[in-house]
């Protein structure tokens, strides 16, 4: 007997009649632009993809800071991208340094092991930064292969400063660098060439404001030697750089592109030029410690030190006893704004990554924010936050357009 067709709400009947503002740390809201590009189809193989393809690769050697040609779109999420970057450069034996300071760190060092690396993790405490000192006496003693990191720490809001530091002591001692640039590519410095980096990571939906689901990776010109002189080759098809690099700089045949996700980056890349590294990077930076001061002005703890703290997405320590799910279901349900929980520290978390970087925003999250705790009864001073932002705001400008 043949089965009945199901009942099935419309997207009208299901998602809210307000939408929510996407505060969380990812995916973020999307430019217009990025929007409309993502409804259109093209042949994937035609001169239109082409031309979007080669300029997709020029605007990453923009933002991405490098001269490398081997810059290559993902059609998966930022993980996606972190596989292809480890599995190509990654080995059976080789040795790989994981510096470990938190979930998405660790993700880079299970699959290292997963394909067969010889992986030694250096765990570094939660909300502190990795030392080059510390490090370079380890790569001295293990001697490794390939080093892999995070620059921007998303699952507890840590910030490895001293990346340069690590990659230039890393390159000395001929150590491929992989870095992780999920939720700080756009939003942050990161110089691939002037840091001797070897293969940097990072997903459409945070920095970028992109939609979930497309990712990009860049391979330095010593990473791609690495790449094309393997002895064994990559397991795993459809993340092979080599026949990747069929597509994105042959124009021939690897797999189906996502060429609407890849017209949406398109666009989303065009936005971060237009605006221009610089302001970009200011932008986030006035925007975050402007409402990193309003959050402590409430009367609230943010998880990290100073020194150790990123500007694309800040964690707030919760009182003692007051789970994550009630703080961010309250603030979701009662004031439609999301924001997100942790990876295991008692936080909760804000982006500030490219279109949630915007004033209306911080007005919006903060006072959300403090209503939903004093919602909660937790003694927090609302007016005095609002104050606080607004003279933030004026201090930190200094004549940036925001």
């Amino acid at each position: 007997m043949p089965l009945n067709p199901p009942a099935i709400d419309s997207l009208h009947d299901i998602l809210p009649e307000e939408p929510l503002l996407m505060m969380g740390a990812g995916p973020v809201p999307i430019p217009e632009p990025v929007a409309a590009a993502n409804g259109i189809v093209i042949n994937h193989l035609g001169e239109t993809m082409a031309r979007v393809l080669d300029q997709v690769k020029r605007m990453g050697r923009y933002i991405f800071q490098t001269e490398t040609p081997w810059i290559m779109g993902v059609a998966g999420p930022g993980s996606a991208a972190m596989e292809m970057a480890v599995i190509n450069l990654v080995t059976p034996g080789c040795r790989v340094l994981s510096i470990c300071n938190g979930f998405f760190s660790h993700r880079l060092s299970e699959m290292a092991s997963r394909v067969g690396g010889n992986v030694e993790r250096w765990t570094v405490p939660d909300g502190q930064s990795a030392d080059p000192e510390q490090i370079v006496e380890v790569i001295k003693r293990f001697r490794p292969q390939v080093l892999t990191m995070v620059q921007g720490e998303t699952s507890n809001t840590t910030f490895n400063h001293r990346l340069p530091e690590i990659a230039k002591v890393a390159s000395e001692h001929d150590c491929l660098v992989v870095v992780d640039a999920v939720c700080t590519l756009s939003t942050m410095p990161l110089k691939m060439d002037e840091w001797q980096v070897d293969a940097v990571i990072t997903g459409g939906q945070k920095g970028l404001s992109c939609i979930p689901g497309v990712s990009l990776v860049a391979f330095s010109e010593k990473a791609w030697a690495h790449i094309e002189n393997r002895s064994q080759p990559v397991a795993h098809w459809t993340l092979d750089a080599k026949l990747a690099a069929n597509f994105w700089h042959k124009a021939s045949y690897h797999y189906t592109a996502p060429v609407s996700g890849l017209l949406a980056l398109h666009e989303a890349m065009r936005l971060v030029c237009d605006e221009t590294l610089a302001r970009r990077y200011e932008r986030h930076r006035v925007c975050s410690q402007a409402l990193q001061a309003g959050i402590e002005r409430l009367g609230l703890e943010l998880y990290v030190p100073k020194a150790a703290r990123l500007n694309s997405v800040v964690g707030i320590r919760l009182p003692e006893n007051m789970p994550a799910a009630t703080v961010c279901g309250h603030i979701s349900k009662h004031y439609r704004v999301e924001i997100a929980g942790s990876f295991g520290p008692p936080i909760v978390r804000i982006g500030q990554m490219g279109e949630q970087c915007r004033v209306h925003n911080l007005f919006r999250t903060l006072h959300a924010l403090g209503s939903t705790f004093k919602d909660l009864g937790v003694a927090v001073e609302v007016p005095a936050a609002m104050a606080e932002l607004e003279n933030a705001l004026q201090r930190q400008k200094r004549g940036s357009e925001l």
